[in-house]
């Protein structure tokens, strides 16, 4: 049986661990009900933090 001869630090777990993150991204909803990314603007109605920052073309 192996037995480690020190301790790991907690940054070197950390680094190894650095992989083991979730596969599926994080969805946020935006207030018109859009799903979208965390810190990107919405691509429905152009909102990002209760700011108008896109100019959606008008549905005539």
């Amino acid at each position: 049986m192996a037995v480690q001869q020190s301790k790991k630090s907690k940054s070197k777990k950390g680094m190894r661990r650095a992989h083991h993150h979730a596969a599926v991204p994080p969805v946020v909803f935006c207030k018109c009900g859009e799903a979208t990314l965390p810190h990107t603007v919405c691509p429905a109605c152009g909102m990002y933090r209760d700011r108008q920052v896109v100019v959606q073309p008008s549905a005539e």
